[in-house]
């Protein structure tokens, strides 16, 4: 049944109306003081501010508070509750912007916010974390002391290694640092036992093990390869061997499976790391990691709770949710 609008046919309601709208305009949208209006229009105060008020009451004024942010800040909000994180830090890059410096800057925020003068902080390698700690803001902490928790890449390799990611944070921190001499990973089982029992390698990775702190990539493991940090050492028989076995990512040299598990394979066991088991009593581990290649490892760490701290991009943080 049609309902005839009154208001709209009364020549003295249309008047009405057109001098609502007109005072709703200029304080709304042209940002007139309430007294300014009554000033122009010839009422006084509180008749501008009760026509305001049936601007609002009529639907013809809608007020709508929106930032980027409170997205961003409800995202944050979803990614902790659902995956029992401390913390998550996301970032928006601009249109066609390459995320690596807003999610590196995120890192960083949360670092920053959650360490003490005297923490001891223990890093992996990659571009994620080197982005990461050149955005640290320089700090006088002499009492921090930052070691590897991974041994060193191959030379051949151009991503940036651990022992200088452990060197710069320290430079940055105004602190110490304790590097891991020895490749990430060797020839033989047998040169990895016996490198691990060695003194000083033995006393960082134990360094690493106790951290207070850590940064961390997250890697992504398809068919094709294992992730850069292992692109000098895999054979086709070990990239096999690590995909049969269901590994979907990788974490401080560690191949996980979809529910964050540990897979254990021929490799680990030439692995120079801190141990699984380890990482993850850790108070703060920081992952560090973003992009569709990666969506798979990311929510395995978070549900193999490897992470305790998310920093990454809105797009990926929108997969993580999505996923069942």
């Amino acid at each position: 049944m049609f309902v005839k609008d009154d208001s709209l046919v009364s020549s003295t309601s249309r008047k009405h109306i057109d001098l609502v709208l007109r005072i709703a305009r200029s304080y709304y949208l042209e940002s007139h003081t309430q007294s300014e209006i009554a000033k122009e229009f010839g009422y006084s105060r509180p008749s501008i501010a009760r026509l305001l008020k049936e601007s609002r009451d009529r639907n013809m004024v809608h007020i709508e508070i929106n930032h980027p942010i409170e997205r961003l800040e409800a995202l944050e909000k979803d990614l902790v509750k659902r995956f029992g994180l401390k913390y998550a830090r996301v970032g928006e890059p601009r249109p066609g912007e390459d995320p690596t410096r807003v999610v590196s800057q995120c890192a960083a925020s949360l670092f920053t916010e959650h360490m003490l003068p005297d923490s001891l902080v223990t890093v992996s390698n990659g571009n994620a974390v080197a982005s990461t700690v050149h955005e640290v803001p320089l700090q006088d902490w002499p009492k921090t002391n930052v070691t590897q928790m991974i041994g060193s890449l191959s030379p051949r390799n151009a991503l940036t290694d651990s022992p200088e990611i452990c060197r710069l944070l320290a430079q940055r921190l105004g602190g110490t640092f304790t590097q891991l001499p020895v490749p990430m990973i060797l020839s033989n089982a047998g040169v990895t036992r016996a490198m691990r029992e060695e003194g000083q390698i033995a006393a960082t990775l134990t360094l690493g093990g106790g951290a207070d702190i850590a940064l961390v990539g997250v890697g992504a493991v398809s068919k094709m390869r294992l992730g850069h940090i292992f692109d000098s050492y895999v054979t086709p028989e070990i990239l096999e061997e690590i995909v049969s076995k269901g590994a979907v990512g990788h974490i401080c040299g560690h191949h996980i499976d979809a529910l964050g598990r540990h897979v254990q394979t021929s490799l680990c066991e030439r692995t120079i790391s801190i141990d699984f088991e380890r990482l993850q009593r850790i108070p703060l581990v920081i992952g560090i990691a973003w992009g569709a290649i990666k969506v798979p490892a990311i929510r395995a760490c978070l549900l193999g709770r490897l992470i305790s701290a998310l920093a990454t991009d809105r797009w990926t943080a929108e997969q993580l949710l999505d996923a069942q």
